[in-house]
């Protein structure tokens, strides 16, 4: 008796997936992308449709079916009094919020062997920094409201509805077509070049999530550590504790931001750090000088690096400061680099009284 082949059987037992079909946003295709992180659901076959008695024989269904029930696996957020979201958080849940809120630890676990504290710490952070704008964007939640920015005042400066992760799948919505070419084709035929379109998004937005996800686990989390300890050191280089520095370069502003709300700050100390040192490869080598943004990710700094300082260089840059060894100043004033720690913990130094 021929034996059946292993891989075959499981491909055939792999649950179904089951998606709508037609035009296709960011949160279902990067909702089926994360399933298939999933041992369970790796060779998971997709069927993107919107037929009631086709969805009913998938195993799990996503965006579509109008139902949400974890129990029966369908994660839908379309019908009417809907209005989920992930814990500690305001912004309703897409089929993306949905699958992550109930996978997400075991994708952590099953991508990087996390468990337990670090594990639940990375899925809050992964949520809030990647998650949360896909659930915002198909839910049309913006960053600001337009009416608060009206009434402010303010105006774009450039357009960026084309650069955002969702305006990217959106993209593969059309693709490059023929207009006499499509005439021609049979409803199969369009239908599998829909299908392959989303397939091809969907793997792009799984990619950025994967790659989010392999950093924030290799890099982000272990830096709080390390950010930590320079916390606890920063008196050591200036009495009010305004500068930090670093044994490498590391993933630190995050941290940074939270220690400085979660820890007390001692009678005489500074409550916030005006500057992160940290070396450019090894520490007996260069140093850089960075200047901590008002807020995690923006361009306006607590205290720029002198007005002095800026777009000079090398020896005018060492007459200029009165310190030795100087490499640059960035023209804006955030970033700056000396030849050794000496060098850059004086400019750090020097900045804070200028």
């Amino acid at each position: 008796m021929a034996t059946e082949n292993p891989a075959k059987k499981l491909k055939v037992e792999a649950p179904v997936i089951g998606t709508h079909n037609g035009h296709f946003h960011a949160d279902e295709s990067l909702a089926v992308a994360m399933l298939r992180l999933l041992p369970t659901y790796m060779d998971s076959q997709l069927v993107r449709t919107r037929d009631p008695a086709v969805l009913s024989t998938c195993h799990t269904v996503v965006d579509v079916g109008g139902e949400y029930d974890d129990n029966n696996k369908r994660y839908d957020h379309h019908q009417r009094g809907f209005e989920t979201v992930f814990p500690g958080h305001n912004t309703k849940l897409s089929s993306a919020g949905l699958v992550y809120m109930h996978f997400g630890k075991d994708i952590i676990s099953a991508v990087t062997g996390l468990q337990d504290q670090d594990r639940d710490l990375l899925f809050e952070k992964l949520y809030t920094d990647f998650i949360e704008a896909f659930d915002a964007n198909d839910n049309g939640v913006n960053v600001v409201a337009p009416k608060d920015l009206e009434k402010a005042g303010l105006e774009k400066k450039f357009e960026d509805r084309g650069f955002s992760i969702a305006s990217v799948v959106n993209r593969y919505n059309y693709g490059v077509r023929s207009a006499n070419a499509e005439e021609t084709k049979t409803p199969e035929a369009k239908q599998a070049e829909e299908d392959m379109r989303f397939s091809k998004a969907s793997q792009f937005v799984g990619e950025q999530f994967l790659i989010e996800l392999t950093d924030r686990a290799n890099s982000w989390l272990p830096a709080r550590h390390q950010v930590k300890q320079a916390y606890d050191a920063r008196l050591q280089y200036d009495p009010q504790g305004r500068i930090l520095v670093l044994p490498e370069g590391m993933p630190w502003a995050d941290h940074l931001y939270n220690l400085e709300k979660e820890q007390p700050i001692p009678s005489g100390v500074a409550p916030q750090v005006l500057y992160v040192l940290f070396p450019e490869d090894k520490p007996e080598g260069k140093w850089r000088i960075r200047a901590v943004s008002k807020e995690n990710g923006g361009f306006e700094n607590r205290k720029d690096l002198p007005d002095a300082w800026k777009g000079v260089r090398d020896e005018q840059l060492d007459q200029v400061s009165g310190i030795q060894g100087c490499v640059f100043v960035h023209a804006a004033g955030f970033i700056g680099g000396n030849k050794s720690f000496e060098g850059a913990l004086a400019m750090a130094q020097k900045a804070l009284e200028l």
